[in-house]
């Protein structure tokens, strides 16, 4: 549920508002007008869906940096990208206060048990995203000191880039709220109505089948077959 504000096309309508919610504090309104302002202003929901909602707009990441991509997350917080309109801008500097672990920075094997440790402390339910190349897939240190995130705890949602830019982060923490509240992103092929472009394969199951899809076939017996 998103808040938005819209401008009052006509002053007199915001008056009514006024009397009709005094009207109804004094006990005035009756019959259908009492039911017509009952509906404008009552919203149901499952217990779930309000528990959801609340958490997806209250997360509270912990103050744990692990490289540069912690020095891209602590602008998260700052007046250009402004995570406070989510409500995820307090930060918490003990993992059982915190339910988000954003992993920002390279993970070695000796981290590792200790990044674990953390995550087990946090609170539940609790979430985890691994912001950047390194935690994400060892980026440019892919060498055997290094482990990705996903190896040793479950990772939500992965944030690509070397380092990301905070806005990059801000979307992947975004995506993360959607997930939270059950809420899945709309496809690019329904996006932009793209169905039934998809290429189609052949049979796989026949192993003299070819795989390959518009790639231009060369005759039998000719160079480089």
């Amino acid at each position: 549920m998103e808040i938005v504000r819209q401008k009052i096309a006509d002053p007199a309508d915001f008056r009514a508002r006024g009397i009709r919610a005094r009207d109804a504090l004094r006990g005035d309104l009756e019959g259908a007008d009492l039911d017509k302002y009952v509906e404008e202003r009552v919203l149901t929901t499952t217990l779930d869906k309000a528990l959801n909602w609340a958490r997806g707009n209250a997360l509270f990441p912990a103050t744990f940096g692990l490289a540069c991509c912690a020095i891209e997350m602590m602008s998260v917080v700052g007046a250009r990208v402004d995570i406070a309109r989510f409500g995820a801008e307090a930060f918490r500097a003990s993992p059982r206060q915190a339910d988000l672990l954003i992993l920002s920075g390279r993970i070695s094997i000796k981290m590792a048990p200790i990044v674990r440790r953390i995550y087990d402390q946090m609170l539940e339910p609790k979430w985890a995203i691994a912001m950047g190349a390194c935690s994400s897939s060892m980026g440019v240190f892919n060498n055997y000191a290094i482990v990705p995130a996903d190896k040793f705890m479950p990772v939500d949602v992965h944030v690509p880039g070397c380092p990301p830019r905070p806005e990059a982060l801000m979307h992947g923490i975004l995506k993360l709220r959607q997930m939270i509240q059950d809420d899945p992103a709309m496809g690019w092929r329904d996006r932009y109505e793209a169905r039934g472009t998809e290429e189609i394969v052949g049979d796989l199951q026949d192993p003299g089948a070819d795989a390959a899809v518009n790639v231009l076939k060369r005759p039998p017996g000719s160079a480089g077959a």
